[in-house]
């Protein structure tokens, strides 16, 4: 029997927790998380990772560089671990949405709305499970790491638990961890969540 171990991380912290970043290209890393890349790098130098496949945002890039730097892999890029998509309101305040009744709306009902011109978080769950079997069927017996960000990696988890999308703000998916699951044939089990490095 098979199993695939995958290492969800979350990319490093970057400078821009004033705006919502969303998919905004531009967004780097900050020295703390640079600091935060390299740790990152070290622990997960002794996981015999075969694959670092990485979102494309620049962020998720420069943390997956890290870790490929450490393992002497090539990171890959890999749209379905995208930023969720936040449509018009990427790149804007937090204190400016705020008073945005569609936001309003959203935050009170986020499995059923979506952003204006982005995605829903069904949408979202639905291309992370699509990489997640991707990884299973691809990576057999092997251990992969996926640079993505905070809400896929979420709604990923929350699918294997068999959770609902609504219990996505009841747990911490912090900047710079690793969340870890299994899957095979037998389907998908989560071994650990928000891993954090000190």
């Amino acid at each position: 029997m098979t199993s695939t171990t995958v290492f969800l991380v979350r990319h490093a912290s970057h400078d821009q927790g004033h705006i919502l970043c969303g998919r905004l290209a531009g967004i780097l890393l900050g020295d703390q998380g640079a600091g935060e890349a390299r740790r990152l790098a070290e622990r997960l130098k002794g996981e015999a990772l075969s694959e670092v496949y990485t979102s494309p945002l620049e962020r998720s890039r420069a943390t997956a560089k890290a870790i490929c730097e450490a393992t002497n892999l090539t990171p890959k890029v890999a749209d379905d671990l995208h930023e969720f998509d936040y449509g018009d309101w990427c790149g804007r305040s937090f204190e400016d949405l705020r008073y945005d009744p569609a936001w309003q709306a959203w935050n009170a009902d986020r499995p059923h709305r979506r952003p204006p011109s982005g995605e829903s978080l069904l949408e979202l769950q639905c291309r992370m499970v699509r990489w997640l079997d991707f990884a299973r069927e691809r990576h057999a017996d092997e251990r992969v790491a996926a640079v993505s960000h905070g809400e896929p990696i979420k709604a990923a988890l929350l699918w294997i638990l068999g959770a609902p999308l609504d219990s996505l703000g009841r747990f911490e998916v912090a900047p710079a961890s690793i969340s870890v699951v299994a899957a095979g044939d037998w389907g998908f089990k989560v071994l650990a969540i928000n891993e954090t490095l000190a």
